[in-house]
């Protein structure tokens, strides 16, 4: 490390320390005012617009969506394009219960700070605003419609309940069906009717029995969205959703057909017909290890303490993960509840105001602030992640062939 990269890694940090009060406020916000997917106008007009006041470039309504956006700052001279990524969705009547008011002040906090030194940097910084990854894909459109397509490096951080730098996600596959009857009085006239929602509960029936030729990795969750009108009625509709995951895309997709399979069977049973759609792909996230390595011994300068995932570690799927497999890619995790206060609970919902969350807030901003220093001044090591992102990243699998989007 140069002692330019020290003295800019200090000056970046005391950044974050100034805008401390500003970026809590902005925190604060967003969490007492939670936007569902693409709803969030309000919360990225106010990250966008403060990184406008504080000399951003910001270009709004970015790759068709309404809340998303890129800011853009350049330094002196050609070097790296690094993203923060903010995230700023909330959760269907849970609010911030995944914490994506820090995500998207941090990330603020970070571009903010690498900005303030700019003449000092080459390369230029990118805040993304990325809306929608609860329910809908944001970075999914956006990775199809270009906006990462000239980034060398994306970043965020999500608050958990350890500091985490290598932890991965499941792919995953989400898919609605609609099954098609035909109505009649359940009681005078029941074998006049077809039931759709015979051919719904059948495929649950079926999928549970494709459980046990599963691998471990897999988790297949569903609900039913309508099963009918009256119970003295042949329900002639019927229609369910459900996620599909497994620990690669191309296991989550192998998966999806089978599923696929079991929705068809239970139509044929009952004399029904389906239909479905597939709503939107998550792929299997993938943690650079260059970048992981720097942001690790950032943040332990920091004070943090860094642990590797149990090998059993549970997970989720993020849409973060099309953009690890785009380019590449950091998503770190650091606490701010203890361990066993689980995501999309009120409690998390709680943590994510609170001191602590406040804490990680500006140790998220700090730490991705000082290693997107570390890629700007230390050209061989832009070089050793891309070679990373070579070496784990399959750019010719076949499921990269289907395309939602565009």
């Amino acid at each position: 490390m140069t002692t330019q990269t020290d003295a800019l890694k200090a000056r970046v940090i005391d950044i974050v320390d100034e805008l401390s009060v500003r970026l809590i406020a902005v925190s604060q916000t967003l969490h007492a005012n939670p936007e569902l997917a693409f709803e969030e106008y309000e919360s990225m007009k106010l990250l966008a617009d403060t990184a406008q006041e504080y000399g951003f470039a910001v270009e709004r309504g970015v790759a068709g969506l309404d809340t998303a956006f890129v800011a853009t700052a350049s330094g002196q001279g050609p070097g790296p394009t690094v993203a923060f990524v903010a995230e700023y969705d909330a959760l269907p009547g849970l609010g911030h219960a995944c914490g994506h008011n820090i995500i998207g002040t941090a990330a603020l906090g970070a571009a903010l700070a690498v900005q303030a030194v700019r003449d000092q940097t080459p390369g230029v910084i990118k805040l993304i605003g990325t809306p929608a990854e609860e329910r809908g894909g944001g970075k999914v459109i956006m990775v199809e419609r270009g906006v990462f397509d000239d980034v060398d490096a994306a970043m965020m951080v999500h608050p958990g309940t350890k500091t985490m730098t290598t932890r991965g996600t499941l792919a995953s596959n989400k898919i609605e069906f609609e099954w098609f009857g035909k109505a009649s009085h359940a009681a005078a006239a029941p074998d006049l009717g077809i039931n759709a929602l015979d051919a719904c509960i059948q495929t649950f029936n079926n999928i549970n029995a494709l459980r046990q030729h599963l691998t471990d990795d897999v988790r297949i969750h569903g609900i039913i969205t309508h099963g009918g009108q009256a119970p003295n009625i042949v329900p002639e509709y019927a229609s369910a959703a459900f996620s599909v995951r497994a620990a690669t895309s191309e296991r989550s997709f192998e998966t999806l057909e089978k599923v696929i399979r079991c929705a068809e069977a239970g139509a044929l049973a009952a004399g029904a017909t389906v239909k479905y759609q597939h709503e939107a792909h998550y792929a299997n996230r993938i943690a650079n290890p260059t970048l992981a390595r720097l942001f690790g011994a950032n943040v332990t300068a920091l004070g943090e303490t860094v642990v590797e995932p149990a090998h059993d570690e549970r997970m989720g799927s993020s849409d973060m993960g099309n953009v690890s497999q785009t380019v590449p890619s950091l998503h770190p995790y650091l606490p701010i509840a203890d361990i066993g206060v689980g995501g999309h609970t009120p409690e998390f919902a709680v943590a994510a105001a609170s001191e602590r969350g406040n804490h990680a807030l500006l140790q998220s901003a700090k730490a991705m602030a000082m290693t997107a220093v570390d890629l700007m001044t230390q050209p061989e090591l832009v070089e050793q992640m891309r070679q990373d992102f070579a070496d784990t990243v399959d750019l010719d699998a076949p499921w990269r062939d289907k395309k939602f989007y565009s």
